[in-house]
């Protein structure tokens, strides 16, 4: 199975149409981060969120981490997916979805060690799909995600073999490796930022790479 293709740190309508035309299925908006590259207004975000097809997904980044203020930042953006970068303090997904029930949530897993296996399962349950990812929020300036690295992929195979739910696999992915990401891991998707990016520009010769290695 070919996985779904989801570009993040898209900056503006341009870059949008460039990842859709290419071959992306989703798009990755970042909100208001403490770290990291590709962060946008929520009003763009809204604006790109508007203007692209209805069958291309589109994340809002959120790194906030209480239910209500999940919520609140969504109605600003109106976005089809939310990507919780962050653990939630405070409220349940529930919550999110009574107040949403239309939007679908993404909960981010920052891989680290075995633990991060039991944490995604234990999450699995509760949104529609996981995001395995590189950062650390356990740093003083949390790391969520955007750094180019690749984490234990052999931890991302065990959660993608044992999770109810679709899982994306994020960190450090470009068109060199592309192809070992799939086959080692087998996710329904595959997210990237950097790896397809150059000066922080999405670039054309790099997604075409990517889709060809894909294909």
């Amino acid at each position: 199975m070919v996985p779904k293709i989801k570009i993040c740190c898209i900056s503006s309508i341009e870059e949008a149409n460039l990842a859709i035309a290419q071959g992306a299925a989703a798009l990755g908006l970042v909100g208001k981060m403490p770290s990291g590259p590709g962060i946008i207004s929520d009003e763009l975000i809204y604006t790109i969120a508007k203007a692209v097809p209805a069958n291309i997904d589109t994340f809002m980044l959120t790194s906030e981490t209480i239910a209500e203020a999940i919520i609140e930042h969504h109605k600003k953006t109106n976005t089809s997916t939310i990507q919780i970068v962050d653990a939630l303090s405070e409220g349940t997904y529930a919550q999110i979805k009574n107040a949403l029930p239309s939007i679908k949530i993404v909960q981010v897993i920052h891989i680290l060690n075995e633990a991060s296996i039991e944490e995604a399962l234990r999450l699995s349950e509760q949104v529609d799909a996981l995001l395995l990812d590189s950062g650390n929020p356990n740093l003083q300036t949390k790391e969520l995600g955007g750094t180019g690295r690749v984490h234990n992929w052999n931890l991302s195979r065990k959660i993608v073999e044992q999770s109810k739910r679709p899982v994306y696999l994020a960190g450090g992915i470009n068109p060199m490796n592309i192809k070992q990401a799939i086959d080692e891991v087998q996710p329904y998707g595959i997210d990237l930022c950097s790896g397809v990016r150059t000066n922080q520009l999405l670039d054309l010769i790099k997604l075409e790479q990517l889709f060809s290695a894909i294909n």
